[in-house]
This record gives structure tokens, sequence and C-alpha cells, in this order.
């Protein structure tokens, strides 16, 4: 809420700064805003979901053994509400040397793997 409420300040102030401001200033202040709240939201449930430990490991894709947990790592992800960062435990296979970040594949969502 208090993101809200920054954003919807920051909004306010703009108005008041801004003389006569077109459709498109409009648009492209609160374009600019809507992104910066779909990131923070993004990277809240992308914290919440990478602090899970999967016990046990996931199977490789490669050859299907238990992944060993190698340990928080930072991950940079392009998605549609902007650029994310964030840590999440990372899986490794001894077998293959195949790597996996979960959920990754393992999501039921629908896009890009959080791989």
């Amino acid at each position: 809420m208090s993101q809200f409420e920054k954003v919807v300040e920051e909004l306010l102030e703009w108005e008041e700064q801004t003389q006569e401001p077109t459709l498109t200033q409009i648009e492209d202040i609160v374009l600019e805003l809507r992104k910066q709240v779909g990131e923070e939201m993004a990277n809240e449930i992308l914290e919440r979901i990478g602090g899970r430990t999967v016990v046990p490991g996931p199977a490789c894709p490669g050859c299907g053994k238990e992944m060993r947990y190698k340990g928080q790592q930072e991950k940079q992800v392009e998605s549609r509400v902007g650029e994310m960062v964030f840590e999440r435990g990372y899986y490794s296979c001894e077998e293959c040397d195949e790597g996996f970040f979960p959920p990754g594949q393992k999501t039921r969502i629908t896009g890009q793997a959080l791989e």
C-alpha cells in the first residue's frame, strides 16, 4: 500500500507542476508509474517464490537424476513489466552439469520460464 500511495503522490505532484498536459504526456506518466508498480509487485512475488527450497532436489532435465542445491544465486529476467533482478535457489546436476533455477519450467505459467 505504501508503494501505491507513493505513486499516487508522484502523479499528483506531476499534475500540479504540469500546465495543460497533453493526452500523450498523461499517458506517458501513467505508463511509467504503472511500470514501476508492476515491477515492484512482480519482484515481491519472485522473492517469495525464490526463498523456497525444493526438497528433494528437482530431477535434471538432461539425465533425470536428482539435482543438488548450490545455494542462492542472482538471476536477471526481462519481463513484460520490466527488468527484474532477484535471488533464489540454484540447483546443479553433478552428472551432466545442467543448472536449474526453480520454479523455472516447472511453473504452470504460460510464457517465459523463470530460468
